[in-house]
């Protein structure tokens, strides 16, 4: 018998484990299956022969989870040994399905009224992300999404944020109010006493052309806070 091949039916032994894999999927659900499980199999979308266990474990050490996985950088993701663009392009459409599925619950909807959908949204769209986003969500007079936007993307741990531009983009979207989200890429949602005179900022000049700022979330690894909830604004 040669190596790597099931006894019983001379085939690869990873065609056995897929199968296994896939049928426990099926009867189980999603819950059954480990983060380097679920990730073995997406793989096998882009890795047709072989086995793709030692390669997601390898993804999921490097990068800390399954939501890490694949909302790591392409050209992070491929200074892993075997991975190329088969596979950073079948993880970046896992993502972006999952981001559309979220939006899907926030959209035509009131938003104060689906809070949880919001941060869920924010969350998974920006907390691993490996540098600060700055997100706006435009809103009607009936406190629905107009559009969803990031309009500054920064360093590590900083992003340039101007009034003005804040200001400016609301009004070409005729929005009533707006939800400002960034992410913390060190993971800790804690506001800095920048984001907070910033924050303080863009509420002052909203105030003056009656645009209302409903909160500033902060999402990181480690959770998020809000303004509004934190008696921050």
């Amino acid at each position: 018998m040669s190596k790597g091949f099931d006894e019983a039916s001379s085939k690869p032994h990873f065609l056995g484990h897929r199968e296994r894999l896939r049928e426990r999927f099926r009867e189980a659900g999603p819950e059954a299956l480990p983060d380097y499980e679920l990730l073995e199999m997406i793989l096998f979308r882009a890795i047709k022969r072989g086995d793709t266990k030692p390669l997601a474990k390898t993804l999921i050490a490097k990068f800390g989870s399954f939501a890490e996985v694949i909302s790591a950088a392409p050209e992070r993701l491929k200074e892993v040994d075997g991975v190329g663009e088969a596979i950073t392009t079948e993880l970046k459409l896992i993502r972006a399905a999952a981001l559309r599925l979220m939006k899907g619950g926030i959209v035509n909807r009131t938003l104060l009224s689906s809070w949880s959908a919001i941060l869920e949204y924010c969350r998974a769209s920006m907390a691993f992300q490996s540098k600060e986003q700055f997100r706006i969500l435009f809103l009607d007079k009936k406190n629905q999404l107009i559009a969803d936007e990031v309009q500054q993307e920064g360093t590590v741990d900083h992003t340039p944020v101007y009034t003005r531009e804040v200001m400016k983009r609301a009004l070409e979207l005729s929005a009533s109010a707006i939800i400002l989200a960034h992410n913390h890429p060190s993971g800790d949602p804690t506001p800095s006493v920048a984001d907070i005179d910033m924050t303080r900022k863009i509420i002052d000049a909203g105030l003056k052309l009656g645009i209302t700022v409903h909160d500033h979330v902060i999402v990181g690894r480690e959770g998020h806070t809000s303004f509004r909830g934190s008696k921050l604004i």
